[in-house]
């Protein structure tokens, strides 16, 4: 099927460009609340489904074994910045558990906010897999191979039992096997698995209210979203929309951007979870499509609006700071009713 329009950019008065998608809002039987286009298709969720790699990382107790902070908790979630704080966590991470950078096996990329690579630059530094924007996840599953006794050199590999771990906490909280699912190899080197939206979505709503899980798991899934709640430049960085949605809504979202436009949150609060993916990958619209779910579902409250408006009707400003168009919700998506 085609999926609808769900973005549209403007210019002049016109529509100048249009954004596909797909969206679902599943609550915690596996109900399906709410959907647009094809939701059955089977997507890498990319980065998106860090919390979930997050579990499978900490059930094993590694939070308690190197005395992880909540700082460092939520770097494990993370696509971040590169900018010098997360650096510094996922160094720190990494010496915790007794290991250095050179244990991570992420590889090693330039910050992506340009004014901490152009500092690194200026400084005579050279990008290293510390500024890897997955480096914080790498620590997490390193610190847990260390805590288990399991060989480090390699943990990005599919058979190796860290990734195997990853795939069963997902089959878990999603309610799929993906033994025989298509498998890709992600940006960081680690394996990923496609499944349908409606199964990403549910597994983040039994992330955000521990349905269906036992309550050891329950208690460690409200740990993590503690603790990204209290450090959201963590997961993503300056400026970035992930920071921005959860330093104004704190607990009640848990929301993550992941690579060619999929995006997942979880609503504790509403016994929600939410996955969405755009077809051509853009993250301006998978971001303007979760802005626009979460005005919609009501997560924003009244003294919120205002300054949530910018994230759901995006200026695009030009050079000379002159606003030359918008990114805003097509008619599919402004007019859905949950």
């Amino acid at each position: 099927m085609t999926n609808p329009v769900l973005v549209e950019i403007t210019r002049g008065g016109i529509v100048e460009s249009r954004h596909r998608g797909s969206l679902t809002v599943v609550d915690t039987t596996g109900d399906i609340r709410l959907s647009l286009g094809d939701i059955n298709l089977p997507v890498f969720p990319r980065s998106a489904i860090k919390a979930l790699q997050a579990v499978a990382s900490f059930e094993t107790g590694a939070i308690e074994e190197f005395n992880l902070n909540d700082a460092e908790i939520a770097l494990a979630c993370s696509s971040h910045s590169g900018e010098v704080d997360h650096v510094k966590t996922s160094e720190n991470m990494l010496k915790k558990a007794g290991l250095s950078v050179d244990d991570l096996e992420c590889g090693a990329h330039w910050p992506s906010r340009e004014t901490a690579a152009y500092d690194l630059a200026r400084s005579g530094g050279k990008p290293c897999a510390l500024h890897n924007n997955c480096s914080g996840k790498h620590a997490g599953m390193l610190a847990s191979a260390v805590k288990r006794g399991l060989e480090t050199r390699g943990y990005i590999k599919p058979e190796h039992e860290l990734q195997q771990r990853v795939r069963r906490v997902i089959e878990s909280f999603c309610g799929l096997n993906l033994i025989e699912a298509p498998m890709g190899i992600d940006g960081c080197s680690l394996p990923t698995w496609a499944m349908p939206l409606d199964r990403l979505a549910f597994g983040f709503a039994r992330f955000g209210t521990g349905a269906g899980l036992d309550a050891e798991t329950a208690q460690l899934c409200d740990r993590i979203r503690s603790a990204v709640a209290l450090n959201p430049f963590m997961v993503a960085g300056t400026d970035r929309f992930c920071t921005r949605i959860m330093e104004k809504l704190g607990k009640k979202a848990f929301v993550k951007t992941g690579a060619e436009g999929v995006f997942c949150a979880s609503l504790p609060e509403l016994g929600l979870g939410v996955a969405l993916k755009i077809d051509d990958g853009a993250t301006r619209s998978s971001e303007l499509v979760m802005a626009q779910l979460l005005h919609m579902l009501g997560v924003v409250d009244h003294y919120d609006q205002l300054d949530f408006a910018q994230e759901t009707t995006v200026s695009i400003l030009n050079r000379n700071n002159i606003k030359t168009g918008e990114v805003k919700a097509a008619t599919a998506l402004a007019n859905l009713k949950i």
